[in-house]
């Protein structure tokens, strides 16, 4: 049966419809990061520029421990998806391949875990920090980040490995590998889709995290980009421009990273979706 083409119409209308409101920001945010002060500061909205300057990212750069905290991101960030990736990697494994004792209650506690919002533990978080005398520094945050996203990673990765038969790995142990060797040989390199998506999404929890180091971090030297981007003021309020290009600079590397991974990050989800 043919859908008629007014039926056809309002999917597509939708689709542009949202397409726009996520783009919108990101336009505006690019186009103004270029503008001249003159018209990021006009009453009139310019919505083509016909002129642009890079005063605002040269401000951006210059800012103080601009490369101290792009340095403090990239640590505490790979650091914790590298974490959660080997840890959540073996739980998966374990989960989906072998049968315990509290194996169910295992799942709903992670299930619980990725539901829970974790703000409702900062005062927990920071009396532990402090009492262990780490404040200021990218250890914890480091720990911390990578507890955020292991729920998801472990249940997102766990579905991935139910969906590989389970004969290719008894046919690599059949022909003497043993199960370590089976999973490195053959499992692992199947699992490179779910590795991408669940490492894209631990980055970008990640790499925007902003409450918990305004919280734990006072120390401009051991903060991370995100606060960063609240720096530009000046006597007059904020400095939308310095602004709107520390954030284009900001989210360079989430949108180049997903560029590279989107075609695996996406195999990844909907294959890691399909069975559990």
């Amino acid at each position: 049966m043919k859908r008629s083409p007014l039926a056809r119409l309002w999917p597509n209308a939708t689709a542009v419809v949202l397409f726009i409101g996520f783009a919108f920001p990101v336009y505006w945010m690019f186009t103004t990061a270029f503008k001249p002060t003159s018209d990021v500061i006009s009453e009139d909205p310019v919505w083509f520029p016909t002129s642009a300057t890079l005063d605002h990212f040269q401000k951006a750069l210059d800012a103080k421990n601009f490369w101290t905290l792009v340095g403090n991101s990239l640590t505490v960030t790979l650091s914790a998806v590298a974490l959660s990736l080997v840890i959540a990697l073996l739980a998966a494994f374990s989960l989906a391949r072998m049968r315990f004792k509290g194996r169910r209650g295992f799942l709903v506690t992670f299930m619980i875990a990725q539901m829970a919002p974790w703000e409702v533990l900062v005062i927990a978080i920071y009396m532990l920090v402090r009492d262990g005398d780490m404040l200021n520094s990218l250890l914890p945050l480091t720990l911390f980040y990578m507890v955020m996203v292991l729920p998801f990673t472990i249940l997102t990765l766990r579905a991935y490995v139910a969906a590989i038969p389970k004969e290719l790995e008894e046919s690599a142990m059949v022909d003497g590998c043993t199960r370590p060797q089976a999973f490195v040989r053959v499992i692992f390199p199947l699992l490179a889709p779910g590795l991408m998506a669940t490492s894209l999404f631990g980055f970008i929890t990640a790499w925007n995290e902003f409450p918990l180091v305004l919280i734990l971090n006072k120390d401009p030297e051991a903060q991370t980009l995100p606060l960063w981007l609240s720096s530009f003021q000046t006597a007059f309020g904020d400095d939308w421009g310095a602004t709107m290009a520390a954030a284009s600079l900001f989210a360079i590397p989430i949108l180049v990273l997903f560029l590279f991974l989107q075609r695996k990050a996406v195999g990844g989800l909907t294959s890691g979706a399909v069975k559990g």
